[in-house]
């Protein structure tokens, strides 16, 4: 019987072959010379004992986190990543960790130093970058909006559950039309008796999908300025759909939002955000927590690397042995410590109350280009397996890409951090009046 006519034989008994299903090995048995980052190596890439600089209760908050990411997430993340879906069971395994709502004081928040925040953030993203960036959107995006734009009243009501992680919130402020140049959106908020009717449509907004709150930033058809609104998800006229076929943060949900006639209660227009300026208070703070996310990337790929280059052996040796090895990991290591104390200064500045947008966007640009340096050698390290999820490289070297895109493509933060120093504004092109002739 040939394969075909076996096949077919099959399928008219409702049957699968089993030659066509046949499960794949596990990794561990497949190739047990090395082991896979579901057994998350240790951590080996403080170099220059960065830790020292932190105060106790930093250090506290600090081994805390990866404790819980290393034990409760590391052994499915790439399961998860694969299947482009979000394991919600951990989400009160990192409600318990108390970081959400960072730096905010009062209202059940933790009110942790910028540091500790920094450094849970980067301990988050040194095992599942995409945790990471549920915990940024939550927490550093919505939480800090509802923080510094929102009424006492908004801040009683909302703010304890979702430093609790007993409800989640999404920031929506990207549009199909409008990415960079987000200050143009055009989502509408029209007056009326009692609130305001919302119309548009927002693109890439992680957690929406499943979000309890929505912080929506729409128009004033009035004032035609940028205005902030809370939107509950059982809203008339709201739909969150996900987004597919992503390459990096997998695991995140993000989200296409339809606004049809929403309708937003007084009670829920977040009173502090009145223009894009206000908008640029909260990106200021979560650019910080963002560069923090790739210093946490590279750690991780690293301390895979040395694992993996100690027990992988080839040509009767180590490929720790080997002398191109040596070079790239001493590279990464370098990128990392580089990273690490630019990340803290820049922590060190805003809590001094120095640091400007400029500071922010500069390191948010550096650091995740420096991170995606250092995962492009950490996949050169390990070969084949490079590029297979289970060794976490691979994965990483995904993830790096959303984040050197969002809250700012490099080019932007640049511009960002160039018109700071010269004084002069290139973000959009010259009129045509102004352009070079042909």
């Amino acid at each position: 019987m040939t394969v075909r006519s076996q096949y077919q034989d099959e399928t008219d008994k409702s049957a699968k072959p089993s030659y066509y299903y046949s499960p794949p090995l596990d990794v561990s048995v497949a190739f047990p010379q090395a082991t896979p980052a579901s057994v998350f190596p240790p951590s080996a890439s403080d170099y220059y004992q960065f830790g020292d600089l932190l105060r106790p209760e930093e250090q506290a908050v600090h081994m805390k986190v990866r404790e819980c990411m290393e034990k409760e997430v590391a052994p499915i993340m790439a399961e998860y990543w694969e299947k482009a879906e979000f394991p919600f069971q951990i989400i009160p395994k990192l409600g318990a960790l108390r970081i959400a709502g960072g730096t905010i004081k009062g209202y059940g928040c933790p009110g942790l130093s910028l540091v500790a925040s920094a450094v849970a953030t980067a301990e988050v993203a040194r095992v599942d970058a995409s945790c990471s960036t549920f915990i940024l959107v939550h927490s550093s995006l919505a939480m800090q909006t509802i923080a510094l734009c929102g009424s006492e009243e908004q801040k009683q009501k909302y703010l304890p559950s979702l430093a609790q992680l007993k409800t989640v919130a999404c920031w929506a402020l990207t549009e199909p039309d409008y990415g960079s140049d987000a200050s143009s959106l055009k989502t509408t908020a029209t007056k009326v008796e009692g609130g305001w009717i919302l119309e548009g449509q927002k693109r890439w907004i992680g957690n929406s999908t499943f979000a309890d709150i929505l912080v929506i930033f729409a128009r004033n058809t009035t004032t035609n300025q940028i205005n902030g609104y809370l939107v509950k998800k059982d809203s008339r006229g709201l739909t969150a759909t996900k987004m597919p076929n992503k390459i990096g943060l997998r695991i995140v949900q993000n989200g296409d939002i339809l606004l049809k006639k929403v309708f937003v209660p007084d009670e829920d227009r977040l009173p502090g955000a009145n223009s894009f300026q206000d908008t640029n208070k909260v990106l200021a703070v979560s650019r910080v927590m963002v560069a923090w996310k790739p210093i946490g990337i590279s750690m991780g790929v690293y301390d895979m690397c040395v694992r993996y280059l100690k027990e992988r052996k080839q040509f009767g040796a180590p490929l720790a042995a080997f002398q191109f090895n040596q070079q790239k990991l001493a590279r990464m290591l370098g990128n990392i410590q580089a990273m690490t104390l630019v990340g803290w200064r820049l922590c060190k500045l805003y809590e001094a109350g120095k640091m400007t947008l400029g500071h922010a966007s500069l390191g948010k640009s550096w650091i995740t280009s420096t991170a995606r340096e250092t995962a492009a050698l950490g996949r050169e390290l390990l070969g084949g397996h490079g590029i297979l999820a289970d060794f976490l490289v691979a994965k990483a070297f995904c993830d790096l890409e959303p984040i050197y895109t969002y809250e700012g493509t490099y080019d932007i933060n640049s511009l960002v951090t160039g018109r700071e120093i010269t004084g002069f504004a290139s973000f959009k092109p010259a009129s045509s009046s102004q352009g070079s002739r042909l």
